[in-house]
């Protein structure tokens, strides 16, 4: 209280000063109706550009908010897609499926999960990403991983409300990728020095690639659905001794500010590895 009346006391000439002024702006603004008009328009335009900076300001702090809202909304989107189901041979079924199927007969191969990053390393030369979601939402070793942009990775490990990415940008990272235009496959994978730049191996040299040609998942990947965007050709490696070009891929991810993904699961996924890894018996 004491340094109230201190401040006051200090001030007071320049407070009478303010005070006054705003007792003869209020007298003018009433004596007349020119005047009333003109001090109206100006409060007017001075609330309203207060009114803007709080409300940019209110939605700037509910941007993280907004994020989680449209990764729910995207995700349920995504879970209408058509390509997430296939339609089986109608020809001989010996047995009824028990996943979900749609008034067309086709089942759900695809379903999609929101998550939060909430982990993230670029700089290592094995990278991971840890998610906010593990099996107690859903999350199963395996799943695919994607972000707004293109491919992530893939899920390596889950805890019970989080689990582990095994990012793009790691040694042991293979996905099998194409060429959009013309579907020539080969393996996507990740040289250790730029994390903006992966590698695609094993493209045939039939292939007429140029540079900016998309690349994008092949339907030979268990993990992710076909024809997720991966990147773009960066430049093309020609090896003289082989049949096959080596491609630099300019990631279409940008796993330096990636705060969302999608959780992708393939519903047959453990039969068609288990099945893939099944030694071959000689007849």
């Amino acid at each position: 209280m004491k340094n109230i009346f201190l401040f006051i006391r200090r001030y007071f000439t320049f407070l009478s000063f303010l005070l006054l002024q705003v007792f003869a702006i209020v007298l003018l603004s009433r004596s007349s109706k020119t005047h009333e008009a003109f001090f109206s328009d100006a409060t007017s335009e001075l609330t309203g550009k207060l009114n803007e900076r709080y409300s940019n300001l209110r939605n700037y702090f509910s941007l993280a908010e907004t994020n989680r809202q449209l990764a729910e909304e995207n995700n349920r989107l995504r879970n209408l897609l058509a390509s997430n189901q296939i339609a089986p041979d109608s020809n001989t079924i010996h047995y009824t499926d028990t996943t979900f199927r749609d008034s067309t007969g086709r089942y759900r191969k695809f379903t999609w999960l929101p998550a939060k990053v909430i982990g993230n390393t670029v700089t290592l030369q094995t990278n991971f990403l840890t998610l906010e979601r593990g099996s107690n939402q859903g999350v199963k070793k395996g799943m695919a991983v994607i972000g707004p942009q293109g491919i992530v990775g893939v899920v390596v490990e889950t805890s019970a409300n989080i689990s582990k990415v095994m990012s793009l940008l790691h040694r042991n990272s293979r996905v099998s990728a194409m060429l959009k235009k013309d579907n020539n496959a080969g393996s996507i994978e990740w040289d250790g020095s730029d994390p903006s730049i992966l590698t695609l191996r094993n493209v045939s040299k039939s292939a007429k690639v140029v540079k900016g040609d998309t690349v994008v998942t092949s339907t030979y990947s268990a993990n992710f659905p076909s024809n997720l965007m991966v990147g773009t050709v960066a430049s093309i490696v020609e090896d003289p001794s082989s049949n096959f070009y080596t491609l630099k891929i300019k990631t279409a991810t940008n796993f330096f500010s990636i705060q969302y993904v999608y959780l992708v699961e393939n519903v047959r996924f453990a039969e068609q590895v288990q099945l893939e890894n099944t030694p071959q018996t000689n007849q």
